[in-house]
């Protein structure tokens, strides 16, 4: 045996989605894609728009790992799985085989060592999944936050764990490559797995944690229009202290996030975030209070703590949150604080 040859092999197949994630893993924050997964010992068998092979070379290929010929330590499905019409996938059949995507997704799935689901759409059905859902779109183990989906409840992997959900609308391309190395180090169990099954690195955090805007959150001086610099919680539909990820402190491209950019949050990430219920630009409120609170945080505190926090807010704070650059500076004291 050569042991300089990656010996992690990754199969990755697209379903029904727009290939963002794809995108996204190419905005990886390396020089060298391939030569990172070759240093990590990860071997990609074939990806959709990375790879050469194409036609009767993809479909021996997919032959020989289904019928447990050719070895997939991990199977990663990018784009949520389309059962229609009346569950037969024929909504979407893989070019060249007649074959239903569905199909040859239990196929795999039977053999391989890990399954991983690639965004959102794979994770819980995603945009695709969304209205009256046509396509009977799903999640590879669930659909929206009910366990089923695809392959069901109760499925495990040759590992012995479930579908590893690394969800996002795209997803970072940190998230995937960090995931696909602790799988190829053998450094990846159920206890590094969330209650839905994401990566707890990244979805034991909240978006607002590292968010520029924490100190407009801190006093609740409200972002009103979208150039404003304020929170965005208030009154323009971000949830960012609600949701599972790192975005603000694992920034993407090494610079950006949603809210850096002036974007509310809009849960790309859990479960159902496609139709949320209002417009993503609004934040729903009861009495005029926002009906999606923090996390772990009780109405009746937010409450009081949001009156308090806007009777203290500092001019400072409450003029730069309603406006689209800085209109007043930090004051300058003196040099030995205290």
């Amino acid at each position: 045996m050569d042991t300089t040859m990656p010996n992690f092999n990754v199969l990755w197949l697209q379903s029904g989605g727009c290939g963002g994630c794809s995108m996204s893993l190419l905005c990886a924050d390396t020089a060298d894609f391939h030569g990172q997964l070759r240093d990590a010992g990860i071997n990609l068998l074939w990806h959709p728009s990375l790879s050469l092979e194409s036609g009767c070379e993809l479909i021996e290929l997919l032959e020989r790992a289904a019928d447990g010929r050719l070895r997939v330590d991990a199977l990663c499905i990018e784009g949520s799985l389309l059962r229609g019409p009346n569950n037969t996938g024929r909504f979407h059949v893989l070019a060249g085989t007649g074959i239903p995507m569905i199909d040859w997704v239990r196929r795999l799935a039977a053999t391989a060592r890990q399954v991983v689901a690639i965004g959102s759409c794979a994770a819980w059905g995603g945009i695709a999944a969304g209205g009256s859902n046509p396509t009977d779109a799903c999640g590879l183990q669930y659909e929206d936050d009910r366990p089923g989906g695809l392959l069901g409840a109760e499925f495990r992997c040759g590992s012995g764990l479930p579908v590893i959900n690394v969800a996002g609308c795209p997803t970072h391309p940190g998230w995937v490559i960090d995931s696909l190395m602790a799988l190829a180090a053998g450094q990846f169990s159920a206890a590094d797995l969330d209650p839905l099954n994401r990566p707890r690195f990244y979805a034991d955090q909240l978006v607002h944690h590292g968010c520029t805007r924490n100190e407009y959150y801190e006093f609740k001086a409200s972002a009103e229009k979208p150039s404003d610099l304020g929170c965005m919680m208030e009154h323009m539909g971000c949830k960012g202290t609600q949701v599972h990820a790192d975005c603000n402190t694992r920034l993407w491209n090494g610079e950006g996030s949603c809210t850096r950019g002036g974007y509310a949050c809009i849960a790309c990430t859990e479960p159902g975030f496609q139709e949320p219920g209002h417009p993503f630009h609004e934040t729903p409120k009861i009495a005029g209070i926002p009906i999606g609170l923090p996390t772990d945080m009780p109405k009746a505190w937010f409450v009081a703590l949001a009156s308090l926090s806007k009777s203290a807010t500092p001019k400072r704070v409450k003029a730069n949150a309603t406006a689209d650059h800085l209109k007043v500076a930090p004051a300058v004291r003196k040099t030995r604080l205290r």
